[in-house]
């Protein structure tokens, strides 16, 4: 590719600055000689050393969307169980009770026994 042609551009481009330092910490923490890079060039270090970094960038970037997708379907499931349960309240308490029937006689109801067979 000639000088000057750029095609690995951010989709955001407001993360391309934080991209690029980020790059450079990541290249830090598995101990990548940073001080080759003059200016930015990276053209001078092996391709093989260039590409750990950016493998490894890739690789926390999966795992922030699969964190991002767990804490999102978690947070989905909590508000469906909420809505449920929410649609199943009646106004007397955690079970949906008729507004007359008290919750000490639950089960209790006219024509049942204790065995469960009408009288």
């Amino acid at each position: 590719m000639a000088r000057g042609q750029k095609r690995n551009r951010a989709l955001v481009v407001e993360a391309g600055n934080a991209l690029d330092q980020w790059k450079y910490e990541i290249a830090n923490e598995i101990n990548f000689p940073t001080g080759q890079i003059v200016g930015g060039y990276w053209g001078n270090i092996p391709s093989a050393q260039c590409g750990a970094v950016g493998g490894h960038m890739v690789k926390r970037m999966i795992e922030a969307a699969e964190r991002s997708l767990v804490e999102q379907s978690a947070v989905n499931v909590k508000a469906g169980f909420r809505a449920g349960l929410g649609a199943n309240l009646g106004t007397t308490g955690a079970y949906n009770l008729p507004g007359s029937l008290p919750a000490q006689n639950v089960g209790q109801q006219t024509g049942f026994t204790a065995t469960g067979l009408q009288q």
